[in-house]
């Protein structure tokens, strides 16, 4: 019995699970989070790091105590300034001359800045000269952004143009749009959550596309594979082979991605939630949504797309219109030959003699058992063919 569960079924590639066939589902789920998405955009906005928004750092020798006791006297002296702002960040990050509380803050003007530090080398009991204050403008920020916008441009230009020599244009606009769906549900999930977002949420949104494209890829083999001259067989339609390969390569797809999500969670729980590496965190949350979204539309959204966009070519429906009309006519009992079901790899199609075929107006499928043998030395459906003749003699 346990040969028989889902995850046997799984890992064969049998599960039958009917993913491009509910594609109305996935696409109906799809569009309302782009939604949400779009809206929380507008409404919430995101997060931005003192690198985009502008702002101040105050680095504190971590000997003064905890992370708690150092914000504590940060937004003390704050307060004392009359600044009207409170520390956004913190994080402990390590230097040559040992280990450092980094805590930011929104812009102050230098004088504010000035006699925040002063204030805090009074309150910790330290010299002045222990403490670190820089400030951050926003255009910095904004050339960091351009630049990920010109990568992001570049990045998407090259995968079409791979996508299309490796595979067809359908393929490369339905993993396009799953890429394009993966960074907006990404970054809706940090506008709605309140993630901050740092130079390093950007490197990681761009490492992302190439983790989305490798599971989407790994796909479309599998579909290329399965759909191979399937317009000389009438025994499943486009979307049926292509729902196939996706339960063909769903494991794999599984396997690869949890593979992936495990150092990606390590780095994210374990370095920045126990080590408290601030910029670990940024990195590694990013990565971990990411990822994890990447698995979701490569599979429920960019192979059913591409059965959508597939299913308008006019070979292609042509092609179903046939496979449609040679099972009404096995149903209705119009083709009177046996039919029997026997998997091929792993797929149960349906196997049937060359006569049922005929009659049923489709060819039997490539590499298929007939059901029925034509005796051996047949030719041309006379038995004795040309080389039954006594003596060996031959047709002249």
């Amino acid at each position: 019995m346990a040969q028989n569960g889902l995850a046997s079924r799984l890992y064969n590639g049998e599960a039958g699970l009917n993913i491009v066939g509910r594609r109305k589902l996935w696409f109906g789920v799809a569009g309302a989070l782009i939604l949400v998405a779009i809206l929380s955009f507008a409404l919430r906005g995101f997060s931005l790091g003192i690198e985009f928004a502008g702002g101040n750092s105050f680095q504190v020798p971590a000997s003064v105590g905890t992370l708690d006791d150092a914000e504590r006297e940060v937004n003390s002296a704050l307060a004392t300034e009359n600044t009207g702002v409170e520390v956004a960040t913190t994080q402990k990050v390590g230097g040559p001359g040992g280990d450092s509380y980094e805590l930011r803050t929104p812009q102050l003007t230098v004088e504010q800045a000035n006699a925040v530090k002063a204030q805090i080398a009074e309150d910790l009991n330290i010299n002045a000269n222990e403490i670190s204050s820089n400030q951050v403008s926003e255009a910095w920020g904004s050339q960091v952004t351009e630049r990920a916008v010109l990568g992001l441009v570049i990045f998407i230009a090259l995968v079409m143009v791979y996508l299309i020599l490796r595979f067809e244009w359908r393929m490369a606009v339905a993993a396009v749009s799953s890429l394009f769906m993966n960074l907006i549900l990404t970054a809706g999930i940090y506008s709605l959550v309140g993630f901050e977002v740092t130079p390093s949420t950007i490197i990681g949104f761009l490492t992302i596309l190439g983790f989305a494209l490798y599971d989407v890829v790994v796909v479309f083999d599998k579909v290329q594979e399965n759909t191979r001259g399937i317009t000389a067989n009438n025994n499943m339609t486009y979307s049926e082979a292509a729902n196939l390969a996706v339960n063909q390569s769903l494991m794999r797809s599984l396997n690869t991605s949890v593979v992936a999500l495990l150092p990606v969670g390590g780095l994210l729980f374990i370095g920045a939630g126990l080590l408290g590496a601030g910029t670990l965190k940024d990195l590694g949350l990013v990565l971990f949504v990411g990822m994890a979204v990447a698995f979701l539309t490569s599979i429920l959204v960019a192979t059913p797309l591409l059965a959508l966009l597939k299913n308008y070519d006019p070979r292609i429906q042509a092609h179903n219109k046939r496979v449609q009309t040679r099972r009404g006519a096995l149903g209705r009992g119009e083709a009177t030959g046996k039919v029997t079901s026997t998997p091929v790899d792993g797929d149960a199609a349906d196997v049937i003699d060359p006569d049922s075929a005929a009659l049923a107006g489709a060819a039997p499928k490539v590499g298929s058992r007939p059901v029925g043998k034509r005796p051996t030395g047949t030719r041309g459906g006379r038995p004795g063919g040309g080389g039954n003749r006594p003596g060996g003699a031959k047709r002249r």
